[in-house]
């Protein structure tokens, strides 16, 4: 609310409208000019207030002094002064963004001794209303209404009573400062306006840079949970190749052609977890494969056998594995496949048991277990990622994920889901 020659930069919202802004919104709007402290030049809007301000006051001095003749016992010293202090006071107005407070208060006095000034003062409240707090406006502003009583009742107005000059006046002090407590109100509402758009760009963005995280988490969770399965088998049998180049020609040919089905799967997988990831993970994406349920852990576990691992399916006691809620059984079937999994890195050619119990309103408990490799095993880069996120799903539907060594150095994921009556 205050005025210098240092420019600042507009802001992009009121490039080539600055001119129809006071400059004090102007710097208010700006946050690089509030931090550096810089204060605005006027803008032409400014340059009209002020010129205007200074054509009432000036008008309102002459009014004022057109009447001075006519007061009963004023000597024509006194009216010389009085008309000196009112042209000071007109001058003076030219400041008024720079210091409102200090030039209300200096033209109190001189209010006393100068009708002349009372236009300038009258610009200097609405000023004061404008650009400062209330508690300024409360304590000046009845520091005025309390002198225009003594002011007429020492210089008395030829052309009005003395109730009457005093009743006018003192509306019209209050008119003025309403009047620029409704302008500031204007100003505090525009800023508040932007302080909220601001916080809802802020907000916006950090829900975007959120789901941004949350959609690579949950491709760095499916690529893991579903391609790890696949490439660990074509691992297996691959290294099964270089190390038996010599084996009968109908192993090499089946070995082959499970690379082949499981290259042909990762691939089909992959596709299947794009679609999902664009249909903002929708239980069923459109066009694309289902989903896996509880009732595929029969086909996981076969699959494995398939793959030369041993594997035994004890306790399969959930009798329509259908009624599993999809999101329950698709998280049973990606604690089986990682279970499987690591038994597959980190302890090839044990026996692997899955145990599967569970009904409607005592949850799906999962145990993958198996006992402690025969021969120390080269540790795999990057275990344990699987188990974290794996955990996370866990928790998301509302249960829990345990897993450790066995008392025989083993190891054995325990899961359990919740499964509410339907």
């Amino acid at each position: 609310m205050v005025s210098t020659d240092e420019p600042i930069r507009v802001p992009q919202g009121l490039a080539g409208r600055r001119w129809l802004f006071p400059s004090a919104l102007v710097y208010e709007l700006d946050p690089d000019a509030r931090t550096s402290g810089r204060r605005p030049r006027r803008t032409a809007r400014d340059w009209v207030v002020d010129f205007s301000c200074f054509l009432l006051a000036v008008v309102v001095g002459l009014a004022a002094a057109h009447s001075l003749p006519d007061e009963p016992g004023l000597s024509r010293p006194l009216a010389v002064l009085d008309q000196m202090l009112g042209g000071l006071a007109c001058a003076a107005v030219w400041l008024r963004r720079r210091c409102p407070v200090g030039l209300a208060v200096a033209l109190l006095p001189v209010g006393l001794l100068s009708i002349t000034s009372g236009g300038a003062a009258m610009v200097a409240l609405f000023t004061l209303a404008v650009h400062r707090p209330f508690r300024y406006v409360a304590w000046l502003g009845g520091v005025y209404l309390a002198l225009v009583p003594l002011l007429y009742w020492l210089r008395p107005y030829p052309h009005l009573s003395y109730a009457a000059v005093v009743v006018f006046t003192a509306l019209l002090t209050v008119s003025i400062i309403g009047w620029g407590m409704f302008v500031r109100s204007q100003r505090m509402l525009m800023l508040s306006l932007r302080d909220r758009a601001h916080r809802a760009e802020t907000e916006a963005r950090l829900r975007a840079e959120q789901a941004q995280r949350l959609a690579r988490e949950a491709i760095a969770r499916e690529m893991h949970d579903v391609l790890a399965h696949r490439l660990t088998l074509l691992s297996v049998h691959a290294g099964a190749l270089e190390f038996r180049p010599d084996a009968p020609r109908e192993e090499i040919v089946r070995a082959a052609g499970v690379i082949r089905e499981s290259a042909h799967e990762a691939l089909q997988d992959l596709r299947e977890i794009i679609g999902v990831l664009r249909a903002n993970e929708s239980d069923d994406a459109e066009g694309g494969r289902p989903q896996p349920t509880l009732a595929a852990v029969d086909a996981l576990v076969a699959e494995s056998r398939e793959a030369g691992m041993k594997v035994t399916l004890l306790d399969h006691r959930v009798a329509d594995p259908t009624a599993v809620p999809a999101s329950v059984g698709r998280t049973a079937y990606r604690i089986a496949q990682e279970g499987l999994t690591n038994a597959r890195k980190h302890a090839p050619g044990t026996e692997v048991t899955v145990r599967l119990t569970g009904a409607s309103g005592d949850g799906l408990t999962l145990t993958v277990t198996n006992p402690a490799p025969p021969s120390e095993v080269p540790p795999v880069p990057g275990s344990g990622q699987g188990l974290i996120g794996l955990t996370e799903r866990a928790i998301l539907t509302g249960g829990r994920l345990e897993h450790g060594t066995t008392a025989d150095g083993g190891f054995e994921v325990r899961a359990w889901l919740p499964w509410g009556e339907s």
